[in-house]
């Protein structure tokens, strides 16, 4: 089985998307289709590769829309040239334009007093051609897809107006409807199509390296991993790679959105579609076009676009019933008064009739029903445009409701790599004066291992420009320390219980060492031959931001912060305080992880649980919102966490909650929005206050509200 993707062009409503997937399921070959109204998607199961595309086109066709397999079409920056564009671009739109002037034509006949005869022919034939491709979708609706959408009750609602002679009134209602559907669609397009376009950020071409050096123009998808090309400054970086040569600062700002360029050099990765500013870089292709980091990105929330929210689903349940129920209320509605009561009339502008389509006009849900998903989609790209993947609709409204942040401490809340934080000179040996002697004996010895802490004495004395001295018979003392001969001396390098143990020291170099560990520091000492000569504290610093990044989301809604950790008690305390963490629960196995996140989930509504996504995988899954770090090196953070930290930045925290926040606020009010314009409606209809006109006025309108309403949340 194979599984065939494609894009429906002006797609908006789910009557539409419906249909065609009922329709388009019936075909041969398919075993299954799915279509999205919210992504425009359509996704194709079919048994075999050479699967005629042909007629799935021509049944999207008869919808009033367009299949597409290509990249989106780049719109115009002016909104109002673009929708011209789209209503020119498609038959059916280009009958609304039609129709839309023959309405207005008729109008300025009935201003300058024209016959009746001369006024009823451009009504009719604006009704004729605007109505074309809507009676024409009411067939598939009611025949292929054996569903009652709003086409079949426009044409209900339209043929009794002309049946009781409103010839004007059923043309505003063509007219209106028609250019009503057009704006949805241009707007849903415009909704869903602005993730997409950050693939156009990517350059469509690579400057290839030759063997000697010569530079070629080469399409990006005729590149194979391996390939080396060049990037001058100023362009863009057209593939992920790593840099082979050159020094520059890249803006990673669409990937990781990082504000501040990150400096490159030899062996760091760079990511296609970011902008390189100041230095050329030669860089060594590591993985597909198809496969980089921006196109695994989109497609990844794109599929999120899907996963529908539990609001969205219960929305769209609803709809099913309500359309029904509002017809059968409506034909009530014309029938039983005339029936019941005296005097009450069936036909005329005021009849019962009348007040019944107008009841059928307003019962359309599209304002509703795509009132969440608009939302979301502008939410979900908003949050990929700051390097932060969500993984659908109901991880976006989780995060919500989430009021305690678990985080793991090493990696996560912590830069992940010990350095040295503090190096004492406490040498009493008068024979020794050279300054940092502690600290050139200790890297020479540790220059041999591969251990974090001796890298850490190492960094430290590279950074202090200490040269890095040759040592001999280097030996191990059973894990807890190391010794060897620098300058034939023997120089030895390990912990404070061990020196405690096994050499001598003054009580005041005891109290500087207890001092260090009371601080939650891992402290090491060195001596040459007898002496103790230097004390190094080691220790994994917070990140620069936690600090801020913690006190930003209690003063959302006094969110709550957890540190879990493996560490011990004392690190961990330490590593708290200096980042203003709530509870710090330490010695954690990760079975304790994960019980510590079940604990915390039955004290509150949801739990969010930041890690590394690798070893924090049970906890991250356990919890009910898993939030993975530095998804733009790690394919399997970005695949496995709900929600993915593209740049491996925590400030983005307090951003996607108040986002997801945001968007609880914004569908609330759409659909809140939506059905108190209906009730409103409803009722002046039913006083026999209201017009078809007003009906056509305040669907449209609500449907464009509630989406350009959740179009807000692209910038929020």
């Amino acid at each position: 089985m194979e599984i065939k993707t494609y894009n429906v062009q002006g797609l908006s409503c789910i009557d539409c998307a419906d249909q065609i997937q009922k329709s388009v399921g019936q075909l041969e070959g398919v075993e299954a289709c799915e279509v999205d109204y919210a992504t425009g998607r359509l996704v194709l199961r079919v048994d075999t590769p050479a699967f005629d595309v042909d007629p799935v086109a021509r049944i999207v066709k008869d919808t009033g829309h367009t299949l597409r397999a290509g990249p989106r079409q780049t719109e115009a920056a002016n909104p109002v040239v673009a929708f011209v564009r789209f209503l020119f671009a498609k038959p059916d739109t280009v009958l609304t334009a039609v129709s839309a002037l023959l309405a207005l034509l008729g109008l300025v006949l009935i201003v300058f007093d024209a016959p009746e005869p001369a006024r009823l022919i451009p009504f009719g034939l604006a009704i004729a051609l605007g109505g074309w491709p809507v009676l024409r979708q009411a067939f598939q609706e009611v025949v292929r897809a054996r569903s009652l959408g709003i086409n079949v009750l426009m044409v209900i609602a339209v043929t009794g107006a002309i049946l009781i002679g409103e010839w004007v009134e059923a043309a505003i209602v063509v007219v209106l409807f028609s250019l009503g559907e057009a704006l949805e669609g241009y707007a849903s397009e415009r909704a869903r199509g602005a993730l997409e376009s950050l693939l156009d950020i990517a350059p469509p071409v690579a400057l290839r390296l030759g063997p000697e050096g010569s530079t070629e123009e080469t399409p990006v998808e005729r590149l194979v991993v391996g390939d080396r090309v060049l990037v001058r400054p100023g362009d863009r970086v057209s593939v992920d790679g790593v840099v082979l040569a050159g020094q520059s600062a890249v803006d990673q700002a669409p990937i990781t959105g990082e504000s501040v360029p990150v400096d490159k050099a030899p062996g760091d990765e760079v990511f296609a579609g970011t902008v390189n500013t100041f230095g050329a870089l030669e860089v060594e292709m590591t993985r597909l076009v198809a496969d980089n980091t921006l196109n695994r990105m989109v497609a990844l929330v794109q599929e999120a676009q899907s996963r529908q929210a539990p609001v969205q689903r219960f929305v769209e349940r609803f709809a099913r019933v309500y359309t029904p129920l509002v017809t059968v209320f409506a034909f009530l509605v014309a029938v039983m008064p005339p029936l019941l009561f005296e005097g009450q009339m069936f036909w005329g502008e005021s009849g019962w009739l009348m007040r019944a389509l107008q009841m059928l006009v307003i019962a359309c849900p599209c304002a509703l029903v795509i009132s969440t998903p608009v939302s979301v989609v502008s939410a979900l790209t908003n949050a990929a445009a700051h390097g932060v993947l969500v993984k659908g609709g109901r991880t976006l409204e989780a995060l919500g409701r989430v009021q305690v942040f678990a985080f793991d401490k090493t990696g996560t809340l912590t830069e992940g790599r010990p350095v040295a934080t503090d190096v004492l000179d406490v040498c009493e040996d008068v024979s020794h004066p050279q300054p940092h002697n502690g600290l050139a004996y200790a890297a020479a010895i540790e220059a041999q291992s591969s251990h974090p802490l001796a890298r850490a004495l190492v960094a430290e004395a590279k950074a202090q420009k200490i040269g890095i001295l040759p040592a001999e018979d280097v030996t191990i003392l059973s894990g807890r320390g190391v010794t060897g001969r620098v300058n034939g001396a023997q120089v030895t390098v390990a912990s404070h219980p061990f020196f405690d143990a096994m050499t001598p020291h003054a009580e005041a170099i005891c109290h500087q060492a207890n001092c260090l560990a009371a601080e939650g520091k891992t402290v090491i000492m060195v001596c040459h031959d007898d002496h103790v000569c230097s004390i190094f504290a080691v220790a994994d610093r917070p990140r620069p931001e936690s600090a801020e990044t913690l006190e930003a989301l209690r003063a959302i809604d006094q969110i709550r912060t957890v540190m879990l950790t493996g560490d011990s008690v004392g690190v961990a305390e330490a590593i708290g305080r200096l980042v203003g963490v709530d509870d710090v629960r330490a010695e954690l196995l990760p079975e304790d992880k994960v019980a510590a996140i079940r604990e915390l989930a039955a004290e509150e509504t949801a739990v969010a649980m930041v890690g590394d996504g690798v070893n924090d995988a049970p906890a991250l899954a356990q919890a009910t919102v898993g939030i993975a770090m530095g998804g733009a090196a790690s394919a399997q953070a970005m695949e496995t966490a709900d929600v993915v930290l593209m740049g491996d930045d925590l400030t983005q925290l307090p951003f996607i909650v108040r986002l997801s926040r945001r968007t609880r606020q914004i569908i609330r009010a759409n659909v809140v929005f939506a059905l108190v314009v209906k009730a409103l409606v409803f009722a002046l209809a039913a006083a026999g206050l209201a017009t078809l006109w007003m009906a056509i006025v305040a669907d449209v309108g609500a449907s464009l509200a509630v989406i350009l309403n959740g179009m807000r949340l692209r910038n929020a």
